[in-house]
Protein backbone atom coordinates (compact mmCIF):
# COMPACT_ATOMS: atom_id res chain seq x y z
CA UNK A 1 0.00 0.00 0.00
CA UNK A 2 2.66 2.17 0.95
CA UNK A 3 4.68 1.51 -2.92
CA UNK A 4 0.84 2.49 -4.50
CA UNK A 5 0.70 5.93 -2.27
CA UNK A 6 4.06 7.24 -2.83
CA UNK A 7 4.20 5.76 -7.51
CA UNK A 8 2.77 9.29 -8.68
CA UNK A 9 4.69 11.61 -6.55
CA UNK A 10 7.90 9.42 -7.75
CA UNK A 11 6.37 9.45 -11.48
CA UNK A 12 5.92 13.08 -11.40
CA UNK A 13 9.52 13.76 -9.87
CA UNK A 14 10.71 11.70 -12.59
CA UNK A 15 9.09 13.38 -15.09
CA UNK A 16 10.28 16.73 -14.00
CA UNK A 17 13.62 16.22 -14.49
CA UNK A 18 13.58 14.05 -17.96
CA UNK A 19 11.43 17.47 -19.06
CA UNK A 20 14.85 19.36 -17.29
CA UNK A 21 16.79 16.99 -19.26
CA UNK A 22 15.14 17.41 -22.29
CA UNK A 23 15.28 21.14 -22.20
CA UNK A 24 18.97 20.84 -21.57
CA UNK A 25 19.86 18.90 -24.43
CA UNK A 26 17.66 21.08 -26.54
CA UNK A 27 19.81 23.70 -25.52
CA UNK A 28 23.39 21.71 -25.95
CA UNK A 29 22.33 21.19 -30.12
CA UNK A 30 21.15 24.67 -30.18
CA UNK A 31 24.75 25.69 -29.44
CA UNK A 32 26.38 22.84 -31.00
CA UNK A 33 24.38 24.04 -34.50
CA UNK A 34 25.19 27.59 -34.18
CA UNK A 35 29.18 26.30 -34.01
CA UNK A 36 28.73 23.96 -36.55
CA UNK A 37 27.86 26.95 -39.02
CA UNK A 38 30.82 28.92 -37.43
CA UNK A 39 33.39 25.63 -38.46
CA UNK A 40 31.67 25.87 -42.09
CA UNK A 41 31.93 29.77 -42.63
CA UNK A 42 35.97 29.31 -41.39
CA UNK A 43 36.35 26.27 -43.72
CA UNK A 44 35.05 28.31 -46.59
CA UNK A 45 37.50 31.39 -46.18
CA UNK A 46 40.37 28.64 -45.35
CA UNK A 47 39.45 27.44 -48.58
CA UNK A 48 39.71 31.06 -50.27
CA UNK A 49 42.90 31.84 -49.12
CA UNK A 50 44.20 28.18 -50.00
CA UNK A 51 45.09 27.28 -46.09
CA UNK A 52 44.50 23.45 -46.84
CA UNK A 53 45.67 22.33 -43.47
CA UNK A 54 43.50 24.12 -41.81
CA UNK A 55 40.69 23.60 -43.58
CA UNK A 56 41.92 19.92 -42.78
CA UNK A 57 41.86 20.70 -39.06
CA UNK A 58 38.21 22.39 -39.10
CA UNK A 59 36.62 19.61 -41.32
CA UNK A 60 37.60 17.33 -38.44
CA UNK A 61 36.16 19.51 -35.90
CA UNK A 62 33.10 19.55 -37.95
CA UNK A 63 32.60 16.25 -37.87
CA UNK A 64 33.56 15.19 -34.74
CA UNK A 65 30.79 17.98 -34.15
CA UNK A 66 28.23 16.92 -36.13
CA UNK A 67 28.43 13.57 -34.50
CA UNK A 68 28.17 14.88 -31.55
CA UNK A 69 24.87 16.33 -32.58
CA UNK A 70 23.07 13.03 -33.75
CA UNK A 71 24.19 11.93 -30.47
CA UNK A 72 21.81 14.65 -28.92
CA UNK A 73 18.87 13.29 -30.97
CA UNK A 74 19.03 9.68 -29.85
CA UNK A 75 19.75 10.58 -26.47
CA UNK A 76 16.59 13.37 -27.08
CA UNK A 77 14.74 9.99 -28.20
CA UNK A 78 15.50 7.76 -25.38
CA UNK A 79 14.43 10.49 -22.91
CA UNK A 80 11.15 11.25 -24.94
CA UNK A 81 10.37 7.62 -24.56
CA UNK A 82 11.26 7.13 -20.99
CA UNK A 83 8.87 10.05 -20.23
CA UNK A 84 6.44 7.87 -22.50
CA UNK A 85 6.84 4.75 -20.34
CA UNK A 86 6.44 6.41 -17.17
CA UNK A 87 3.38 7.92 -18.20
CA UNK A 88 2.17 4.39 -19.03
CA UNK A 89 3.47 3.06 -15.81
CA UNK A 90 1.33 6.12 -13.79
CA UNK A 91 -1.62 5.21 -15.95
CA UNK A 92 -1.19 1.21 -15.53
CA UNK A 93 -1.24 2.04 -11.21
CA UNK A 94 -3.93 4.34 -11.94
CA UNK A 95 -5.85 1.25 -13.02
CA UNK A 96 -5.02 -1.07 -10.81
CA UNK A 97 -5.70 1.38 -7.89
CA UNK A 98 -9.22 1.80 -9.49
CA UNK A 99 -9.90 -2.31 -9.88
CA UNK A 100 -8.62 -2.70 -6.12
CA UNK A 101 -11.20 -0.10 -4.89
CA UNK A 102 -14.18 -1.79 -6.84
CA UNK A 103 -12.67 -5.17 -6.02
CA UNK A 104 -12.85 -4.05 -2.45
CA UNK A 105 -15.99 -2.46 -2.91
CA UNK A 106 -17.80 -5.56 -4.52
CA UNK A 107 -16.53 -7.92 -1.75
CA UNK A 108 -18.68 -5.43 0.49
CA UNK A 109 -21.99 -6.14 -1.37
CA UNK A 110 -21.44 -9.53 -1.49
CA UNK A 111 -21.29 -10.29 2.37
CA UNK A 112 -24.54 -8.16 2.81
CA UNK A 113 -26.33 -9.92 0.25
CA UNK A 114 -27.48 -13.18 0.59
CA UNK A 115 -28.32 -15.57 -2.09
CA UNK A 116 -30.70 -17.58 -0.88
CA UNK A 117 -32.55 -14.42 0.66
CA UNK A 118 -32.59 -12.61 -2.77
CA UNK A 119 -33.53 -15.25 -4.44
CA UNK A 120 -36.58 -16.49 -2.24
CA UNK A 121 -37.41 -12.08 -2.25
CA UNK A 122 -37.79 -12.40 -5.84
CA UNK A 123 -39.83 -15.28 -5.95
CA UNK A 124 -42.41 -13.59 -3.41
CA UNK A 125 -43.23 -10.97 -5.94
CA UNK A 126 -43.69 -12.88 -8.27
CA UNK A 127 -46.03 -15.21 -6.44
CA UNK A 128 -47.75 -12.05 -5.45
CA UNK A 129 -47.72 -10.23 -8.38
CA UNK A 130 -49.13 -13.44 -10.12
CA UNK A 131 -52.21 -13.28 -6.90
CA UNK A 132 -52.61 -9.51 -7.88
CA UNK A 133 -52.97 -9.87 -11.54
CA UNK A 134 -55.73 -12.51 -10.78
CA UNK A 135 -57.72 -10.82 -8.32
CA UNK A 136 -57.72 -8.11 -10.74
CA UNK A 137 -59.16 -10.32 -13.85
CA UNK A 138 -61.54 -11.72 -11.42
CA UNK A 139 -62.77 -8.03 -10.42
CA UNK A 140 -63.00 -7.27 -14.32
CA UNK A 141 -64.82 -10.73 -14.52
CA UNK A 142 -67.51 -9.90 -12.09
CA UNK A 143 -67.99 -6.24 -12.68
CA UNK A 144 -68.76 -7.47 -16.58
CA UNK A 145 -71.19 -9.69 -15.68
CA UNK A 146 -73.29 -7.09 -13.41
CA UNK A 147 -73.25 -4.51 -16.10
CA UNK A 148 -73.74 -6.86 -19.45
CA UNK A 149 -76.42 -4.76 -20.22
CA UNK A 150 -74.36 -1.70 -21.74
CA UNK A 151 -73.01 -3.25 -24.84
CA UNK A 152 -69.10 -1.99 -26.07
CA UNK A 153 -69.69 -2.08 -29.54
CA UNK A 154 -72.90 -0.58 -29.45
CA UNK A 155 -71.03 1.83 -27.74
CA UNK A 156 -68.64 2.31 -30.07
CA UNK A 157 -70.89 2.77 -32.81
CA UNK A 158 -72.97 5.27 -30.70
CA UNK A 159 -69.76 7.24 -30.00
CA UNK A 160 -68.95 7.66 -33.67
CA UNK A 161 -72.16 8.40 -35.08
CA UNK A 162 -72.30 11.09 -32.39
CA UNK A 163 -68.63 12.43 -33.83
CA UNK A 164 -69.77 12.29 -37.62
CA UNK A 165 -72.77 14.20 -36.61
CA UNK A 166 -71.12 16.80 -35.01
CA UNK A 167 -68.59 17.07 -37.77
CA UNK A 168 -71.46 17.57 -40.26
CA UNK A 169 -72.93 20.42 -37.68
CA UNK A 170 -69.64 22.18 -38.25
CA UNK A 171 -69.25 21.53 -42.22
CA UNK A 172 -72.56 23.02 -42.41
CA UNK A 173 -71.14 26.10 -41.20
CA UNK A 174 -68.96 26.39 -44.00
CA UNK A 175 -71.23 24.99 -46.74
CA UNK A 176 -74.46 26.86 -47.69
CA UNK A 177 -76.05 23.28 -47.59
CA UNK A 178 -74.23 20.65 -45.83
CA UNK A 179 -76.25 17.39 -45.09
CA UNK A 180 -76.04 15.92 -41.13
CA UNK A 181 -74.07 12.71 -40.98
CA UNK A 182 -77.79 11.29 -39.41
CA UNK A 183 -79.57 12.10 -42.75
CA UNK A 184 -76.95 9.85 -44.68
CA UNK A 185 -74.27 10.68 -47.58
CA UNK A 186 -74.20 14.03 -49.01
CA UNK A 187 -76.01 14.66 -52.29
CA UNK A 188 -74.49 14.81 -55.41
CA UNK A 189 -75.12 18.77 -56.16
CA UNK A 190 -73.64 19.33 -52.32
CA UNK A 191 -70.80 17.52 -53.01
CA UNK A 192 -69.80 18.95 -56.41
CA UNK A 193 -70.32 22.31 -54.39
CA UNK A 194 -67.55 21.87 -52.03
CA UNK A 195 -65.61 19.38 -50.83
CA UNK A 196 -64.09 18.45 -47.92
CA UNK A 197 -60.72 16.69 -47.96
CA UNK A 198 -59.71 14.00 -46.31
CA UNK A 199 -57.04 15.83 -44.49
CA UNK A 200 -59.82 18.24 -43.08
CA UNK A 201 -61.77 15.27 -41.47
CA UNK A 202 -58.82 13.96 -39.99
CA UNK A 203 -58.33 17.35 -38.41
CA UNK A 204 -61.56 17.22 -37.03
CA UNK A 205 -61.29 14.00 -35.72
CA UNK A 206 -58.60 14.42 -34.22
CA UNK A 207 -59.96 18.19 -32.69
CA UNK A 208 -62.70 16.24 -31.03
CA UNK A 209 -60.70 13.25 -29.68
CA UNK A 210 -60.45 10.69 -31.86
CA UNK A 211 -57.79 8.97 -33.49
Amino acid sequence: QLSMFFFPDIIKEQNRELRGTQRAISRDRAALEKQEKQLELEIKKMAKTGNKEACKVLAKQLVQLRKQKNRTYAVSSKVTSMSTQTKVMNSQMKMAGAMSATAKTMQAVNKKMDPQKTLQTMQNFQKENMKMDMTEEMINDTLDDIFDASDEEEETQDIVNQVLDEIGIEISGKMAKAPSAARGLPSASASSATTISDEEIERQLKALGVD
